[in-house]
Formats: structure tokens, C-alpha cells, sequence
């Protein structure tokens, strides 16, 4: 599998599931693989948003700002999921206080 297939597939399968909306809405899929590639919809639409808060705020480096942030978020989200998986069942409920002897 090529790098971005991935991004490029879900990308696809998001625009098709969401089509309906494009008659009152604005749709762009944001497709981000868990080793970093971008479909390239989802780097326009974070460079649009940076170029536009960058106008507000008058920083030029509100675009690489949003991309660290969301990077980050990523790498959390990754670490998160994995720390999860690979725990037993046991400790990761919730509603399992104490054990009585």
C-alpha cells in the first residue's frame, strides 16, 4: 500500500457518506493517517483557516500554530488508543472501584 491510501480512501468514503450535505453546506473530509500523511483536502483546508486567522490576529504563523495543534491531537489521540488496547479489561472499568476479599 502506497503512503496516503489510506487518507486518499477515507477521504473517498467520507465525501460519498456526507454528499447530501453539499446542498446546504460547505464539506470538506479531513483525512489524517496515524503515521502523519495528509490528503492533500485536509492541508487546504488547515492552510484556509490559518490564512484566515492569520488576517485576524495579524500573526503569519497562525497556519503552522493549527498544524502543531493538530498533530499533537493526533499524536494524544494515537497514544491513547494504543495505552487503551493494551491494557487488560480489568483495569479500564470504570464502574470496578474495589474488590472485596
Amino acid at each position: 500500500m502506497e503512503t496516503g491510501a489510506a487518507a486518499s480512501l477515507a477521504t473517498t468514503n467520507k465525501t460519498s457518506k456526507y454528499s447530501q450535505l453539499s446542498a446546504t453546506h460547505i464539506f470538506t473530509a479531513v483525512a489524517i493517517e496515524t503515521a502523519g500523511t495528509w490528503h492533500h483536502q485536509a492541508v487546504e483546508l488547515v492552510q484556509e483557516l490559518g490564512r484566515r486567522a492569520t488576517i485576524i490576529t495579524g500573526d503569519s504563523r497562525e497556519t503552522t500554530y493549527l498544524f502543531q495543534q493538530l498533530q499533537v491531537a493526533l499524536q494524544r489521540g494515537t497514544r491513547s488508543r494504543f495505552r487503551t488496547r493494551s491494557q487488560p479489561a480489568s483495569c479500564c472499568n470504570p464502574f470496578k472501584i474495589f474488590t472485596l476479599s
